[in-house]
């Protein structure tokens, strides 16, 4: 079991990170400038000048496909940031307090949250602030709170029951300092498989946000307004559709491949079967 853990770990990883070094490298260079227009060299195949052919415009893919990574991967690790920061705090409040009027306020507040899918959470907020990469961020990260706060809850709370948590209420420490130094760290390895989990919805979120025009807006490139913007060329240029469509595929393949590897590395239980 271990084995598999570790093998689907580190496939995982590698396919992660393969896209997040090209967003890493798209800002120090990329092959052409990704905005940069020449409508003389518009739908190109690809070929040993423009790798990945050109646009509509003349724009250079592999340029556009990298610094979309560079977008689309900012956008899921803030969202999960922020759901993270919100949700964490609040979920251990949750579990210290479980079955109080605060407990039922957290987990009342979470589905409410999960009663509007982020895309909708995302319209409400550009129809007051406008579309945005910013916006997108907000709306993804607002929806990860809920999500982190029921994973956090769920962990604390069968922490509480055990011999170690009584004899430090015993002792006299408050509900908040067990909270951080005895059911935090008992609950990092949930924390963390939830916020790999949550990364690939976030760029698929992102995608889906900046396909209907509610993310990251023009001339920055995103894979999900690429697919957009193909969509009305698949007849001729199909490869506008395939690359930026591979890339959301495979990183997020490679995150829940991820995810998946720590999860058996992380899981106690998995640890004693093998």
């Amino acid at each position: 079991m271990r084995g598999r853990g570790r093998a689907t770990l580190w496939i995982g990883a590698c396919l992660a990170g393969f896209f997040l070094a090209l967003a890493i490298l798209s800002y120090v260079w990329t092959p052409y400038p990704y905005a940069a227009m020449d409508i003389a060299q518009k739908f190109r195949p690809p070929g040993p000048l423009h790798w990945l052919g050109t646009d509509q415009f003349g724009r250079d893919v592999a340029s556009q496909l990298m610094v979309g990574a560079r977008t689309s991967i900012a956008v899921a690790v803030v969202a999960v940031a922020i759901g993270m920061a919100g949700g964490v705090p609040l979920g251990l409040w949750a579990a210290a307090r479980r079955g109080s009027l605060t407990d039922e306020v957290i987990q009342r507040g979470g589905d409410l949250v999960f009663a509007f899918p982020a895309i909708v959470i995302a319209i409400l907020i550009t129809s007051v602030f406008g579309p945005s990469a910013l916006n997108a961020i907000l709306a993804i990260g607002i929806f990860n709170i809920p999500v982190f706060a029921r994973v956090t809850r769920a962990g604390a709370l069968s922490l509480w029951t055990l011999d170690y948590i009584r004899a430090a209420q015993v002792a006299g420490k408050r509900r908040a300092r067990i909270s951080v130094e005895h059911i935090l760290p008992n609950v990092a390895n949930l924390l963390i498989v939830q916020g790999t989990i949550q990364f690939s919805l976030g760029i698929l979120a992102e995608a889906g946000l900046s396909y209907v025009g509610l993310g990251a807006q023009p001339p920055t490139p995103s894979w999900g307004r690429m697919l957009a913007d193909s969509q009305t060329m698949m007849a001729f240029a199909p490869q506008l559709a395939i690359f930026p469509g591979l890339a959301i595929v495979l990183t997020v393949l490679g995150l829940n491949l991820m995810g998946d590897g720590l999860r058996d590395l992380l899981d106690p239980r998995l640890r004693r079967r093998s």
